[in-house]
């Protein structure tokens, strides 16, 4: 009887997650059965092979409980189930098991209170779920080494092997295409930087707005592009609107944006900056490197994983993030 392949991701659908996902759906071969749970919320994939079934799960407790006792009746032991949204499989499945972690917050014990009630629940529900059904993996998939460390160390992981799968190919590697010179008189780019993130606590839109204040202050007003949604981070973007009209700041938040559109301003910026303080993975590291864009970023082990930035910077100083800014531009430190 033919092997199939079950992807089960009844818990992603928006963010760096649903972009790998959809990468992964439409690198799945023509030949091979691939059954595939997904979040109702999603698009509904195009070009899907024959050989493909998708069952879209609703996203609420009962549904997902009944995908999870789902995939307990029809795994087999000839088949594999990639998880691909953290968490391992409820009940023991007979097939090879999986598990793609991509989520730091759930193998990194840092505090949640800076998160709102339902998602510090979500966090810790996740948390609790990771550690007391691993026992139910047969492997599990990281994208970098600093991840795989991390995971180590969560004390989620007994005997099962722990693989670094990058999931991104960059031919050629992180190769610097033009020089700082050329950078910064380039005088057509819509922004001097870009940012895409959402509003999570970790990705640190509070100290590098800071710095575009300190900047404002010294007299350099570099313009930013940010991505967040106000109707999910309604209070970090009212804080940020205060500082752009007390600071005369040139910012502008495009909000959110599907990921395809987001690629678009890659383009329209001299140079991407990333303070995140920690990531799995970094998506927008690597669509920088493939955009030919200079990268300002935090000095961490989770940008070394990938590439070798033009600027570092301390990502907890907002001083240090506009002396590498000063750097960029060639004005005086």
């Amino acid at each position: 009887m033919k092997c199939k392949l079950f992807i089960h991701a009844t818990n992603i659908h928006q963010g760096g997650g649903y972009s790998l996902l959809s990468a992964l759906l439409d690198a799945c071969p023509g030949e091979q059965e691939v059954v595939a749970l997904l979040d109702r919320r999603i698009p509904k994939p195009t070009n899907i092979p024959g050989t493909m079934f998708i069952k879209f799960v609703q996203p609420s407790i009962r549904q997902r409980f009944y995908a999870e006792w789902w995939l307990w009746q029809n795994v087999r032991s000839q088949d594999t189930v990639l998880c691909f949204g953290n968490l391992p499989p409820l009940f023991k499945l007979r097939g090879h098991v999986i598990v793609f972690v991509q989520n730091r917050y759930l193998v990194e014990r840092v505090a949640l209170r800076s998160f709102y009630i339902k998602a510090r629940l979500r966090l810790g529900l996740e948390r609790l779920w990771l550690s007391w059904r691993a026992g139910n993996v047969d492997e599990f998939v990281v994208q970098t080494p600093s991840m795989r460390t991390a995971l180590l160390s969560s004390g989620c992981v007994v005997k099962q092997p722990v693989h670094v799968r990058p999931f991104v190919k960059v031919s050629g590697g992180y190769q610097r295409t033009m020089s700082l010179k050329h950078v910064r008189q380039d005088g057509h780019k819509r922004y001097d930087f870009f940012y895409p993130a959402s509003g999570d606590p970790h990705k640190n839109h509070r100290r590098l707005v800071k710095a575009w204040c300190l900047l404002a202050e010294q007299g350099l007003f570099p313009s930013l592009c940010l991505t967040l949604d106000a109707n999910v981070s309604s209070e970090l973007c009212v804080w940020i609107d205060e500082q752009k009209l007390r600071y005369g700041l040139k910012l502008e938040n495009v909000g959110f944006l599907p990921h395809d559109k987001a690629l678009l301003l890659y383009v329209q910026a001299r140079a991407l900056i990333y303070p995140s303080l920690f990531e799995s993975f970094g998506l927008p590291l690597i669509e920088a490197s493939q955009s030919c864009l200079p990268v300002l970023a935090a000095e961490l082990d989770y940008v070394r994983d990938v590439l070798d930035p033009e600027q570092t910077f301390n990502p907890e100083s907002s001083i240090s993030i506009v002396r590498a800014v000063k750097r960029f531009l060639g004005e005086g430190v």
